[in-house]
């Protein structure tokens, strides 16, 4: 209760906060140019993701979770990561030293595919987009938190 405004990734709803959709991104699975998935011709399919040891960031990071959401939204479940590391530094360096597949922010390994040392592999199936919102209580004089969420949706469509 100390904090009037905060940003999250996750799809999860939050019972007594308003919210406000401010941008958002969409993940992708990323592997080294060394891994066989880099030379892929068809995209990878919701069961291959389900059933593959991924590199994944820990139960109840908003990436975690948007990566389950979209995969249960899809028939599927993944429980069990080669690996969970708890940043995404982490896990971009563990998947370009060739640990493994990692599924991450479009927005966070830009400079990494950018650059070649991250590979992006094409999926289908899966709707990997996901929200950034703001959430506050209710109640209260909001006229900052709404000036404040107004300056991150602007800032977002840049």
């Amino acid at each position: 209760g100390d904090v009037r405004l905060g940003f999250v990734e996750t799809p999860r709803r939050f019972v007594g906060l308003r919210s406000a959709v401010v941008g958002g991104d969409r993940l992708v699975v990323v592997v080294a140019p060394s891994h066989p998935w880099a030379a892929r011709r068809r995209p990878l399919t919701p069961a291959e993701l389900a059933t593959a040891p991924l590199l994944l960031r820990e139960l109840g990071s908003g990436t975690r979770d948007a990566f389950e959401a979209a995969l249960a939204a899809a028939g599927r479940s993944h429980v069990a990561p080669a690996a969970v590391l708890a940043s995404t530094t982490t896990l971009k360096a563990a998947t370009a030293a060739g640990g493994g597949a990692s599924v991450l922010s479009e927005l966070a390994v830009a400079p990494e595919l950018a650059l070649g040392t991250l590979v992006s592999v094409p999926v289908t199936g899966l709707d990997l987009a996901r929200d950034f919102r703001a959430l506050w209580r209710p109640g209260g004089d909001d006229r900052d938190v709404q000036r404040f969420v107004r300056i991150a949706k602007t800032a977002a469509r840049r």
